[in-house]
């Protein structure tokens, strides 16, 4: 090696040490003695080696000349924390709390064994090439999780166990002491115990058998535990809910207003099983008309820090397979005591309100009640009765309806928007077998109960922002739904625009209105789930917070939830909240709620995915007897390996690889959402109508491969 290229290395390595001196010392000024000092460097050549490192690197920008001869670094932070988000290949990105305009590239060998989801601290370097600042983990904060779903892979003298987690890139060791009774081939979940900082493999011990792989059971637990929901409820949890009396004594009624006699019904899924809310409607002697929307009241039942509490608050909510709901609550609860049942007096929490012919209020009054409900209305039901003008308290359906029309008419006045996103349902068979896919339709009899359950969250949420003033607010959980990035906006406007759909930006309720004009118009045609799916993708995401704001998508100045405490935890913070402030209570501790809200969106978020999970799973096996046949479907994603196709008929979705489209080599297009071909210029774009031939199946990566069909 030639000195010369020795002594570049050396003032290489140099550099990044006076860097690393501002970093460790805080950014403090500091001259090229100082400098010297702290580096330990007495001699004068060095000394002045180090007075031009220090010149140098004004020069590039990596420091600024504070005063004369005194230096400091011109970014900040080296050091920033985040989020690991890893790349198919073993890279990763570091999601930053925004100190960042753009995400930290960090290269596989330099991410320290962390793993995706982690929280890391990062070293970011300060002369990164292209467009994403590059850095290395220097220290894993947090580890999003330790547990896995897999396959145990048993050899004579040790164990490996294969994690179904594509992002988790690492096969963990287990020793065979460590099986927990688990064969060759079984589906379990492992916990990681140990990485030693010299091991590839992490190590781990197998904490539940799942069994064996296929089978229904087994693939719904491996998904609940994949998301971190427990498969069934402690002892302590379910001992403590079957103490709890059943009984309603007389001096509890007297404490809430009694509306036994009044009409009251429950309208809910036929297969419901736990009924969250009822409705009581009666006409009043001066004709307006009384509507109470009754909600369980599971904090009568519900401690704070009890046993059943803290388990409610871990699960944060209930999660609902294609198969099965597993509650947040033991069924003693969730079935039983809490749920409104017909022909049985029930506790509850309600808002009574007293509405015109125009479904204005005149009334207001929030508080406990007793109900009796009359009936339990399926969904269907209410339907019939809607569309015939027959049936169980007919009157009071069809008036219930009236109303419901104008709170839905006065809503979307005001720009709410209207996203009637497409739900898919299965027929399965006495095994859990899907042998049909259809689509839920929302009719009147949704909406109706949906209209009174938007107003009674929303004018719970106006009540208590209206309490105390300023920094005097009374701490709230609040469902916030922030507006949309302008750019988001403007991109699906210009995908919108080519199916014919003009999107007005100019305004909120400009952009709403022309947003539930497309909703509408689209109903019911191919495109319509890809540009339901863009346009919510471009939204923001709806949050629990107790910062109160406003609900972009429904248009509210104030919103919670307060309606569904039976299957979500923010609801019983609600409860408990307003009942402390009805009763004259002071403002409850706003950073420990705000964490509480901060648990309970993320719990909604992996019970979503976990939903999303199921649905894929029944998708891939529902086509694996339809490898070989050809259906139409809908291009619904692009990306740069492949682009998702959604059959028309049974709305699966499945992957055309670039690389088995035969006819030329296609590249994507992120801007106009398509793949282009490169030498015949062919186009395949979003939203496109193509035929499809089924590949392949993969159900323990719950993926579908299709083949495109060429005309």
């Amino acid at each position: 090696m030639s000195k010369k290229k020795n002594s570049s290395s050396i003032v290489k390595v140099l550099t990044q040490m006076v860097l690393d001196i501002f970093e460790q010392n805080g950014n403090t000024p500091l001259n090229y003695k100082q400098v010297s000092a702290k580096l330990n460097v007495r001699d004068p050549d060095s000394r002045d080696i180090i007075f031009e490192i220090l010149r140098d690197e004004t020069k590039t920008g990596a420091l600024k000349e504070v005063a004369p001869g005194k230096f400091q670094l011109l970014e900040l932070k080296t050091f920033i924390e985040g989020k690991v988000d890893l790349t198919n290949d073993g890279s990763a990105f570091i999601i930053t709390d925004d100190e960042f305009e753009s995400d930290i590239f960090v290269a596989p060998r330099k991410l320290r064994n962390a793993l995706n989801g982690d929280r890391v601290k990062v070293y970011v370097y300060a002369k990164s090439k292209g467009k994403h600042k590059e850095g290395e983990v220097i220290e894993i904060l947090q580890r999003a999780k330790m547990e896995f779903t897999g396959i145990v892979k048993l050899s004579e003298r040790f164990a490996f166990f294969i994690p179904d987690d594509r992002k988790m890139m690492h096969d963990i060791f287990i020793p065979m002491s460590e099986l927990n009774g688990a064969k060759n081939g079984i589906k379990a979940v492992a916990e990681i115990t140990d990485w030693p900082a010299e091991a590839k493999n992490p190590i781990g011990r197998i904490k539940h058998i799942l069994g064996r792989q296929g089978e229904n059971d087994t693939e719904m637990n491996a998904i609940l535990a994949e998301y971190g929901f427990p498969l069934s409820f402690q002892k302590e949890v379910e001992h403590e809910s079957e103490e709890i009396s059943d009984v309603i004594t007389n001096e509890e009624i007297a404490k809430r207003r009694d509306f036994r006699n009044v009409t009251t019904f429950t309208i809910d899924p036929f297969d419901a099983k736990d009924f969250d809310d009822a409705l009581s409607f009666r006409i009043l002697d001066n004709g307006n008309y009384e509507v109470g929307v009754h909600i369980a009241d599971v904090s009568h039942y519900i401690f704070p820090d009890s046993a059943l509490d803290k388990e409610a608050l871990d699960r944060g909510t209930s999660v609902y397979l294609v198969d099965r709901v597993i509650p947040m609550l033991p069924e003693r609860l969730s079935n039983g005591l809490c749920s409104l049942r017909p022909k049985e007096d029930k506790l509850c929490f309600a808002a009574v309100f007293e509405l015109d012919e125009n479904a204005y209020i005149i009334n207001e009054w929030f508080g406990k009640t007793v109900i009796h409900s009359d009936r339990r209305f399926a969904y269907e039901e209410v339907q019939e009765v809607i569309e015939n003008e027959v049936g169980d308290f007919d009157k009071e359906i069809l008036m219930l309806n009236a109303l419901a029309y104008k709170l839905r008419e006065r809503k979307f006045k005001n720009g709410a928007i209207s996203f009637e996103t497409t739900e898919v349902k299965f027929k399965l068979d006495e095994h859990g077998k899907p042998t049909g896919v259809y689509v839920k339709e929302r009719k009147d009899a949704h909406k109706l109960i949906e209209d009174f359950m938007l107003l009674a969250n929303r004018k719970v949420a106006e009540y208590v922002s209206k309490m105390g003033k300023g920094k005097h607010k009374y701490t709230f959980v609040y469902r916030v739904h922030d507006t949309p990035k302008p750019e988001a906006l403007a991109n699906f406007a210009q995908f919108a625009a080519r199916f014919g759909y003009k999107i007005n930006t100019k305004s909120d309720k400009e952009t709403a209105k022309s947003l539930n004009f497309l909703m509408e118009d689209v109903e019911g045609k191919k495109e319509q789930n890809v540009l339901t799916q863009l346009a919510i993708r471009s939204m923001a995401k709806a949050i629990y917070t107790t910062k109160s704001s406003s609900h972009y998508g429904l248009a509210f100045d104030h919103y919670t939830h307060f309606t569904s405490p039976i299957r979500r935890y923010p609801d019983v913070m609600v409860h408990r909240l307003l009942f402390h402030y009805l009763n004259g209570g002071q403002s409850a501790n706003e950073e420990h709620y705000e964490k509480l809200c901060q648990h309970s969106s993320q719990m909604e978020k992996k019970a979503a995915d976990a939903e999303r999970a199921s649905v894929k799973y029944k998708q891939a096996e529902y086509l694996r007897d339809q490898v070989g046949n050809v259906f139409s479907g809908v291009i619904s994603g692009v990306t740069e390996w492949g682009m998702y196709v959604e059959i028309i008929e049974n709305k699966c979705e499945g992957m055309i690889r670039l690389r088995d489209i035969s006819d030329d080599f296609y590249t994507l297009d992120e801007k106009n959402y398509a793949i282009i071909g490169q030498r015949k210029k062919k186009v395949y774009q979003l939203g496109d109508e193509v035929k499809i031939r089924v590949k392949n199946v993969d159900l323990t990566k719950k993926q579908i491969d299709f083949t495109l069909v060429q005309e």
